[in-house]
């Protein structure tokens, strides 16, 4: 009978000491799920600990911690590349600016020539409108480099958009009516304020405009409005139009780098433009996105409203 007590003793401390190990066990797995959570905010600069004493546990943490050194040494090894990447596109766009620049003005002197012939005069305007196509597409990819190496910072204040969009619609009123389009703009009746950097706006506005006039049909609308969004308030631009007959869109990549609109669609730049009005709207803080509906393609930009945010 006394047996069979130190027994049943011996079996309940077993129970709890298993117990025990198993909730430690449970702690620790936790543990490694908490720190391999955190190491993409940590750029792999972390390592797995424990103080569990486990052979098979301590052999799976040292297992992960190889791995994060591994994936640590891709991670450098593709930002490397990447900045080595941007630095080639900027150094080549750059190099092309300057005999471009020749070509189009030896261009614009042989069409001062008054004794071409009319065919001639023909296909010198093929090339120099190739040629300003090529130097858009020489600018974009320069500008692109610039803003996603961070060599462009923006200067944020509170600028007046309706008095800025009026401006533009003013300065762009002749490429407007030169491609047969009657623009259609909607603004609140006050003036509406927001943060952004006045230059990249502009820019920004440069870039949904020429989408507009390579796809809208008869007609476009620029609007501007105030909406409420996860509490705060945001000023909202948007470029709408009606899509050409048989346009494909897809507007969950519209703003994409190197997104076209048609895979069939060639020769009409490097497709740059919408992508660099998002790398533009990173830098101020801002949002951009697309929609369609009923046959209509909406561009909406989002800048914050409010007073500047001074950092020391």
């Amino acid at each position: 009978m006394r047996l069979w007590i130190f027994l049943c003793i011996l079996l309940f401390l077993f129970c709890i000491a298993l117990a025990i190990y198993l909730l430690n066990l449970k702690r620790e797995m936790k543990n490694i799920k908490r720190e391999l959570w955190e190491t993409k905010d940590m750029s792999y600069n972390r390592q797995i600990t424990i103080s569990l004493f486990d052979r098979d546990l301590t052999e799976l943490s040292a297992q992960i911690n190889d791995n994060l050194d591994y994936q640590k040494k891709l991670k450098h090894e593709t930002e490397k590349s990447e900045t080595r990447l941007k630095q080639s596109v900027s150094d080549i766009a750059h190099d092309l600016r300057t005999p471009l620049t020749v070509i189009k003005g030896n261009l614009q002197m042989l069409s001062e020539n008054e004794t071409l012939a009319e065919r001639d005069r023909g296909y010198l305007k093929i090339c120099m409108d190739k040629a300003d196509m090529l130097k858009g597409m020489v600018d974009d990819f320069f500008e692109m480099s610039l803003l996603e190496s961070d060599g462009q910072a923006a200067q944020i204040k509170e600028v007046n958009g309706t008095n800025i969009i009026m401006q533009f619609v003013a300065d762009h009123e002749a490429v407007i009516r030169e491609h047969h389009l009657e623009p259609e703009i909607r603004l609140p009746e006050k003036s509406v304020m927001f943060l952004a950097d006045e230059p990249m706006l502009i820019r920004m506005l440069g870039n949904l405009l020429g989408n507009v006039l390579k796809y809208a049909e008869r007609e476009f609308v620029i609007s501007m409005e105030i909406k409420k969004k996860d509490g705060a308030s945001f000023c909202d631009i948007a470029f709408s139009n009606k899509l050409l007959k048989d346009a494909y869109v897809d507007v969950t990549h519209l703003f994409d780098r190197t997104y076209r609109g048609s895979r069939a669609r060639t020769g009409q730049g490097a497709g740059l433009g919408l992508y660099i009005v998002r790398l533009l709207a990173e830098k101020q803080g801002a949002e951009v996105y697309a929609e369609e509906k009923e046959g209509r393609l909406c561009t909406h930009m989002l800048f914050k409203t409010g007073e500047v945010t001074k950092t020391n």
